[in-house]
């Protein structure tokens, strides 16, 4: 413990400095501020709001704790990062990905300590039996509650948590202390066993999807999506069908009185993730949670960026007449299709119905092209940041395996910054 309280990791954006386990907790707090970050197609959880906090402060911890001499490069820093993304993608398959969801889990949460114990002690140089530690230490800190979402600020910091738990974890581990051995395999108390409770699939759990086609199938770097919306993912559905109804029948959706009703059909997860009641006021976490307040956001002003969760807009008259028309429902039928199966019908005055249906979203079904994932990185940086820094933080990070010394990257992320509702 001495050699975790002697190094002091950087608080990116608060230009100060923390203990590496407050860095990494407050760090992926901060990726997942504003549900602006990734998800992963398969295994819902927020990748890099838990592998990027860790592995930045452990590779400051390294540095520091050795006076500068051992420095983690880009290369190293990328491998570490895929095992992360990896590890934590085929422990959420093994788990039935989106069921951790609908039954209250917040699966990232869950899934997210072990796979940042596992990069972590790949930074670090561990051996087999150290990791295996690590990740037994990992996996008995995992939890996180969905009820978090309603209007919780903690809501938040579930994914820094996991991030905290995984580099807490491989740090002990260095310094010898033992986790739970096979700790994804015991019957008794183990993480996918205990886990695997209340699971309504038989077998409730699918060990073998840890190990499957290692090294060949890569699903969880493929699988990692950067969202369109800033909302949550289940919503993102709703908003595609939404915005087709628009473009397709403009004069329909001018004249938003004469919408009676809109009713959305989801898959069991995506309902219980959003698709709860709300009441006026709502905090911008809740707001962002709610598919009945993302549908109205998007009737009326047919985006859901930062701009429409300012306190300011959050309690229109106009989106609060809308919210009262939107009624959410599980359709059982669309376990069978898809996790992400939606159904939207919107019912105007006089009994006329359009309707619109996607099995997935297009966040989740295409990813982003770069080009589009670079017009997103520089409409939010250049928010906050300095356009200088804001573009050698996109050339370092494009040619991440050429930069000798990831303290580049932190040093060019300590910098003062703009708050981002700032004129």
């Amino acid at each position: 413990m001495a050699g975790i309280r002697s190094a002091f990791q950087n608080l990116y954006m608060l230009n100060g400095s923390l203990n590496p386990l407050n860095a990494a907790l407050l760090n992926g707090t901060f990726i997942q501020g504003f549900e602006l970050d990734d998800v992963h197609v398969d295994a819902p959880w927020h990748a890099n709001a838990i592998i990027l906090p860790a592995l930045f402060a452990a590779a400051e911890h390294r540095r520091n704790k050795t006076a500068g001499k051992c420095r983690v490069d880009g290369s190293s820093f990328l491998l570490s990062t895929v095992i992360g993304f990896e590890l934590g993608s085929r422990i959420g398959r093994a788990l039935r990905g989106p069921e951790m969801l609908s039954r209250g889990w917040h699966s990232g949460a869950v899934f997210g300590p072990p796979a940042a114990a596992a990069a972590v002690s790949k930074l670090l140089g561990l051996a087999a039996g150290e990791i295996e530690d690590a990740l037994g230490t990992a996996c008995t800190q995992a939890s996180g509650l969905m009820s978090a979402q309603h209007e919780s600020a903690v809501k938040r910091m579930q994914h820094g948590f996991a991030a905290r738990s995984g580099l807490f974890a491989a740090l002990m581990s260095e310094k010898g202390y033992t986790g739970i051995d096979q700790v994804f395999e015991r019957s008794y108390g183990g993480y996918l066993a205990t886990f695997g409770q209340g699971s309504g699939s038989n077998p409730p759990y699918l060990e073998n999807e840890l190990v499957k086609s290692l090294g060949k199938d890569w699903a969880g770097v493929n699988g990692i999506r950067v969202k369109k919306y800033s909302s949550m993912i289940a919503t993102h559905a709703p908003i595609d069908c939404l915005a087709a109804l628009q473009e397709r029948y403009p004069k329909k959706f001018e004249h938003l009185n004469s919408i009676r009703q809109v009713k959305i059909e989801q898959s069991k997860a995506a309902h219980a993730h959003g698709g709860q009641s709300i009441t006026r006021p709502i905090t911008a976490i809740g707001a962002q949670m709610s598919t009945r307040y993302i549908a109205a956001v998007q009737l009326l002003d047919h985006q859901i960026l930062i701009d429409q969760f300012q306190s300011s807009n959050l309690d229109r008259d106009s989106i609060w007449q809308l919210v009262d028309k939107v009624d959410c429902q599980w359709n059982p039928e669309f376990d069978e299709k898809s996790s992400w199966n939606t159904r939207v019908s919107v019912v105007f005055e006089g009994g006329e119905t359009v309707t619109e249906e996607v099995t997935m979203s297009e966040t989740i079904e295409n990813c982003l092209p770069g080009k589009r994932i670079r017009e997103k990185w520089r409409m939010l940086a250049g928010r906050v940041l300095d356009e200088k820094i804001m573009h050698q933080l996109e050339d370092a990070i494009q040619n991440l395996e050429a930069v000798d010394d990831m303290n580049e990257i932190s040093g060019l992320l300590e910098g003062k910054v703009r708050g981002v509702f700032d004129d």
